[in-house]
C-alpha cells in the first residue's frame, strides 16, 4: 500500500491520534477544512449528549510545516473534551480512587468477544476502543486524503438514502453541485420529503427507547479509468473499498453500484453499454456498475453504499449476563445516540478517500505532488482521456 494509517485512543480517554504515512511532499493543507469535516461528523438528528460536549479540532504535530506536507508521516490529534468528566475512570496511570468495573456486555457490541479474546474482566477495557468515537481520527485522515484527491481533480461526497423504514428517492445521475446543501439537512438527505420523514422516524424510535440504522451512499467524481487491478485478489479496488466501509463501526453490508438490485435482473438490464465519440471518448449511458468493472475504475462516477445496523447501546437494555457472576442481567446502559447514519456517511467519505488516494499513489507514485500530477497527466494523454 502507498498510504498507511493507524489510529489510537479510547472514547473517553485523553484524545485520539492518527499517524498517516505516504502523503507526498508539497500538498497544501488547511486546518479549517479538516476541522470542517470533523464538525460534519458530529452532525445529524438523533445524536446524543456527547456531541454537545465535544468541539473536534485537529492538532498536527509532525509531517507538516507552514501548511505544506513534508513527505514524512503526519501526526494528527483530536482531543476528547469529555475526558475531564472521565479522568479517574480513564486515566492512563493508576488512580487512588476505586473505579467500578463494567460486567454487563451489550448484545451487538464488541463487549463480550473482546473481553474473551483479551482476557479482561472489565468490559470498559474493550468498549472504549470499540466505540465509534475512534472515527474522529479517521475523518481527520480522510480530510488529508480528500485534499490530495482534489489536487487530482477528484471530489468525494455522501448522503443518506435510508433511515429505518424510510427510503429516499435517489436520482440516477447526481453531480457534485447537487450536494451543496446536504449538510443543512438534519439527516444529510438530498430528498427533502424523505428527510422530514426520517426525522420523524428517529423521534418515534427515541421515544420508544429504540435506536435506528440505515444506509448512506458515497460518490466520487473525476476518477480516471484503471485504478485498481484485475490481476490479483488483493489489488481489486472493489474489494479494498468494501473492506474500508465494513471496517467502520456498526456496518453490516456494502454495495457497489446497483449491487443487490442487479442480482435480480437479467444480464441485458444489469450492465452498462459502451459508446464512443470524438468529443467524449468512451462513455456509458448508465452506471449500474457504480464505476467499477473487474476490480478497476472505468471512468464513471464511483458509487458505494454502506448499511448500518441500529446502535447496540439502548436506553431500554436487552438481556445479557454478568460476566463475573454469570447471572442474568440487563446489558450496560450508557449515554448513546438514537441514530448516527448521517455521521457514518461522513466517515464513509473519509474511508473512500483513503482508498482512492492510495490507488492513485500506487499507480502513479511520486514523492512530491508535482511528480504525481505529471505521471497522471502522462497517463491521461496515453489513454486519450478527455474528461
Amino acid at each position: 500500500m502507498a498510504i498507511r494509517f493507524v489510529t489510537a485512543g479510547e472514547s473517553h480517554g485523553p484524545g485520539l491520534t492518527a499517524i498517516l504515512e505516504g502523503i507526498p511532499a508539497g500538498l497544501e493543507l488547511r486546518r479549517e477544512e479538516i476541522d470542517r469535516d470533523l464538525a460534519r461528523r458530529q452532525l445529524g438528528h438523533g445524536r446524543g449528549g456527547r456531541m454537545k460536549i465535544e468541539r473536534d479540532q485537529v492538532r498536527v504535530s509532525a509531517g507538516l510545516r507552514h501548511g505544506r506536507t513534508l513527505g514524512s508521516p503526519l501526526a494528527l490529534h483530536v482531543d476528547n473534551l469529555d475526558y475531564r468528566n472521565w479522568e479517574e475512570r480513564m486515566n492512563p496511570w493508576p488512580v487512588e480512587t476505586a473505579v467500578e468495573e463494567v460486567h454487563l456486555p451489550r448484545p451487538g457490541h464488541a463487549d463480550l468477544p473482546g473481553l474473551l479474546k483479551y482476557g479482561h474482566s472489565d468490559v470498559r477495557n474493550v468498549l472504549e476502543r470499540a466505540s465509534a468515537r475512534e472515527t474522529a481520527a479517521r475523518v481527520a485522515v480522510g480530510a488529508v486524503c480528500r485534499a490530495l484527491l482534489r489536487e487530482l481533480g477528484v471530489e468525494v461526497r455522501s448522503h443518506v438514502v435510508q433511515i429505518g423504514s424510510v427510503r429516499a428517492a435517489v436520482p440516477e445521475e447526481l453531480a457534485v453541485e447537487d450536494f451543496e446543501g446536504v449538510d443543512e439537512s438534519p439527516v444529510r438527505c438530498l430528498d427533502e420529503e424523505a428527510g422530514a420523514a426520517m426525522v420523524a422516524e428517529i423521534d418515534r424510535a427515541r421515544k420508544a427507547n429504540e435506536s435506528l440504522g440505515g444506509v448512506f451512499e458515497v460518490r466520487a467524481w473525476g476518477l480516471v479509468p484503471g485504478l485498481g487491478s484485475h490481476v490479483s485478489w488483493d489489488s481489486r479496488l472493489d474489494g479494498r473499498l468494501a473492506q474500508a466501509i465494513m471496517s467502520i463501526q456498526a456496518m453490516k453490508g456494502v454495495a457497489i453500484g446497483d449491487a443487490f438490485d442487479v442480482a435480480g435482473r437479467v444480464g441485458s438490464q444489469a450492465h452498462d453499454e459502451i459508446f464512443w465519440s470524438q468529443e467524449r471518448g468512451y462513455w456509458r449511458a448508465t452506471n449500474r456498475a457504480g464505476g467499477l468493472e473487474g476490480g478497476m475504475t472505468n471512468g464513471e462516477p464511483l458509487i458505494v453504499r454502506g448499511a448500518m445496523k441500529p446502535l447496540p447501546t439502548l436506553t431500554r437494555p436487552l438481556r445479557s449476563v454478568d460476566v463475573v457472576t454469570k447471572e442474568p442481567a440487563q446489558a450496560l446502559r450508557e449515554r448513546t445516540d438514537s441514530c448516527t447514519v448521517p455521521a457514518a456517511g461522513v466517515v464513509g467519505e473519509a474511508m473512500v478517500a483513503v482508498v482512492l488516494a492510495d490507488a492513485y499513489l500506487e499507480k502513479f507514485g511520486g514523492d512530491h505532488l508535482d511528480d504525481l500530477r505529471g505521471a497522471l497527466e502522462a497517463y491521461k494523454k496515453r489513454i486519450g482521456w478527455r474528461r
